[in-house]
């Protein structure tokens, strides 16, 4: 029970944060829980896929940071991010309810979070306290300002109909490449290179909430 709890609290802390941030038009809790399910669904595609690209890794790549940074950005992040926004575009994206642009990053942070869900458990169950304990503070805050990246871009691509197609790859690869240099800090496993790990969140939950107070401010509800 308390490993369970230490799994899935910070996941709803951030859900729940991340629902008031939305201050002028709240989105039906129906469609949000559609979301986080999807999320927790595209975990069994990824694992698969994961596999799949992590069992050609040696084709490509031999040493040691070679492998890390294969595992990082081919395997996590590309997997990860590209059955997140999959998940977004298929149950959100032409929604109506996707009316504005901060809408995006709710919907993509709830996608997002249901996979942080699932993996957390498995994780927290595979590892103890300790893994639920240091994954509150880094890898579930971290999944949750992917999805802000990737939900930003989608709301300025859903609303800027002329710049479209590039807003959407940037939903993606902004993300992708966020994802993959904080596995790589991890991965790499040398010590000069963990000193940029904090940094690297420090500068993420600034943008993050930049781009959050951003799309706030210019709410097409805001009184």
């Amino acid at each position: 029970m308390n490993l369970l709890l230490i799994a899935i609290a910070p996941v709803f802390i951030i859900l729940i944060y991340v629902y008031y941030r939305d201050k002028y038009e709240k989105e039906p809790v129906s469609l949000l829980i559609k979301g986080l399910i999807g999320g927790m669904v595209i975990v069994i595609p990824i694992i698969f896929a994961e596999e799949f690209i992590s069992a050609h890794l040696p084709l490509i790549f031999h040493e040691r940071i070679g492998i890390a940074f294969g595992n990082a950005f081919l395997v996590a992040a590309l997997c990860e991010e590209a059955f997140k926004l999959l998940a977004v575009y298929i149950l959100i994206w032409k929604n109506p309810n996707f009316n504005e642009r901060f809408d995006g990053i709710v919907y993509a942070v709830f996608v997002s979070l249901g996979f942080a869900l699932v993996e957390n458990i498995m994780y927290v169950f595979s590892n103890g306290m300790g893994t639920g304990i240091s994954r509150a503070f880094t890898a579930v805050p971290a999944h949750a300002m992917f999805g802000i990246m990737m939900g930003y871009y989608l709301g300025m691509a859903r609303f800027i109909v002329a710049k479209r197609m590039p807003y959407l790859a940037l939903s993606f690869f902004v993300p992708f490449f966020f994802h993959g240099l904080y596995d790589f800090i991890l991965m790499v496993k040398i010590n000069w290179v963990l000193f940029f790990f904090f940094p690297l969140l420090i500068l993420m939950m600034y943008r993050t909430n930049m781009r959050m107070k951003q799309h706030s401010a210019n709410s097409v509800f805001k009184a």
